[in-house]
């Protein structure tokens, strides 16, 4: 049952990651996710179906328009096995379980905004007011379907808790952290809290140590100025990420390398 949950994760995480590109395309340019259909940004030729097909049809057309044979970027490809990759690990992690619809939403959302963020420094509240609270009800739902209503609870405080420090942040150092970073932070929140409290902080600081180690490297080898701004996104999904996943694993190996197990 556990292979048969995984590999129909790692398909939907197929299907959801070609939405992700519509999604990713579409909304920071303010367009309809809903039509027009997708067309080749170059020439305008509608996409035909069997072009629509996920990763494969990029490696049949060679990464190239049909009609103009204008490159296709291999971001569209990328996101998909990323799609499918998080969805199938997330399937592993979770299981058949009622809190699984809500975790696969996590990461694609989470998958979705990473991109965005790295592309146009900015994350949508577009995408961030509606999806917010639907984590929510799906956790809290699945509390108390799992019969632990406390764990729904907790992903509410969570989330409040992650807003509620990076606003600190944020207010404090305006040009570091924004406020689409702030609103990431409570959406993650809540997808950890449900997890646990240290969940929570697991995601957060990774986040702000991976974009920390990043940051070091890129004003080092000069890829980047320090009054260059670095988006902050990326990080804290990625960290977000890692709490979901080895979350348990890492929260272990500190309190033992403290002397708390």
């Amino acid at each position: 049952m556990d292979g048969v949950v995984v590999a129909g994760c790692a398909l939907l995480g197929l299907l959801f990651g070609s939405f992700a590109n519509v999604v990713i395309h579409r909304v920071p340019a303010g367009g309809s996710l809903a039509s027009p259909p997708s067309a080749c940004p170059a020439c305008g030729a509608p996409v035909r179906p069997r072009d629509n097909v996920p990763v494969v049809s990029w490696l049949v057309l060679r990464g190239r328009c049909r009609d103009c044979g204008a490159r296709i970027s291999a971001r569209y490809p990328a996101v998909e096995l990323a799609g499918a990759a998080v969805f199938a690990l997330v399937g592993a992690r979770v299981g058949l379980d009622w809190a699984l619809p809500g975790y696969l939403l996590f990461a694609w959302t989470l998958l979705v905004l990473a991109v965005i963020d790295a592309e146009t420094r900015k994350i949508p509240n577009r995408l961030t007011y509606p999806l917010t609270p639907v984590l929510a009800v799906l956790l809290v739902a699945a509390g108390v379907l799992n019969g632990v209503p406390g764990a729904g609870l907790r992903a509410l405080l969570g989330g409040l808790a992650a807003f509620g420090g990076l606003l600190l942040l944020a207010l404090i150092s305006p040009r570091g952290m924004g406020m689409g970073d702030v609103k990431l932070a409570g959406f993650i929140g809540i997808g950890l809290g449900y997890l646990g409290w240290a969940h929570v902080v697991v995601g957060v600081f990774g986040g702000f140590l991976l974009g920390g180690v990043v940051a070091i490297v890129f004003l080092a080898t000069g890829f980047r100025r320090r009054k260059d701004l670095i988006p902050f996104g990326p990080y804290l999904a990625l960290g977000a990420v890692l709490a979901l996943l080895a979350g348990d694993v890492l929260i272990d190996a500190y309190l033992r390398s403290v002397g708390l197990t």
